[in-house]
Order: C-alpha cells, then sequence, then structure tokens
C-alpha cells in the first residue's frame, strides 16, 4: 500500500518505509526530528513545473500529465519507490500546504499504476 501524509502532521515512525518526496527540504524541520529513510528529491516535479503549477486546482490534470511524462522520462528516479511498494507500506511525505492537490498523490497515483 502507498500512503500519502503531510510531513508537517507525520513526525513518527509507522513501520512503512518513509520518504521524502520534495526536490526542497521543508521549512521548519530540523532533519534528525524526522523518522525518514530516503530523501529522494529526483522523484520531484522539475522546479520549472512546481513553479507553474503553483497549486492551482485548475491546473491539476495538465500539471499530473506534464509530470508523468517527467517521471516516464526518468525511470531510474521512481522505480526505487515501486520495488518499496512491493515489500510493503510506503509512505510519501510532502510539505505542500494543499492536500488535495499536490505532486505526492500524483506520485501515487502513477505508481500504483504500475504496482503489478
Amino acid at each position: 500500500m502507498i500512503k500519502v501524509e503531510r510531513i508537517y502532521a507525520s513526525k513518527e515512525a509507522d513501520g512503512s518505509f518513509r520518504v521524502l518526496v520534495d526536490r526542497l527540504w521543508p521549512r521548519g524541520l530540523k532533519k534528525d526530528a524526522l523518522h525518514l529513510d530516503a530523501w529522494m528529491k529526483e522523484v520531484a516535479p522539475s522546479t520549472q513545473l512546481r513553479q507553474w503549477y503553483a497549486h492551482d486546482a485548475e491546473r491539476w490534470e495538465e500539471f499530473k500529465a506534464r509530470y508523468f511524462a517527467e517521471l516516464d522520462a526518468h525511470p531510474d528516479a521512481w522505480q526505487p519507490l515501486l520495488e518499496a511498494a512491493g515489500r510493503g507500506d510506503v509512505t510519501l511525505l510532502y510539505a505542500a500546504r494543499t492536500e488535495q492537490f499536490n505532486h505526492a498523490l500524483a506520485l501515487r497515483q502513477y505508481l500504483e499504476a504500475r504496482l503489478p
């Protein structure tokens, strides 16, 4: 199972493979205060795409299409997440305020479509 949680609300280890999927480190959080198994910056949307999207709900579908194209071009970035999901639970952690339209949700959708 692939879960998605906002990092500010999820600071405790829960037995899943916990990975931060943001390109930038979340503001105000110390690295030693979080229970992370990995920080995978390369699986996050490009800076250019992230800035274009700006968490505008009206751009959500187009954002996902562009983000999925970026992911298609870099399978080495997301393949470890897919492998981890095959072994057990994975929690994708993100820092965005927008809980309904963020890249971690799109990433989960992308990965779940590729699970056996």
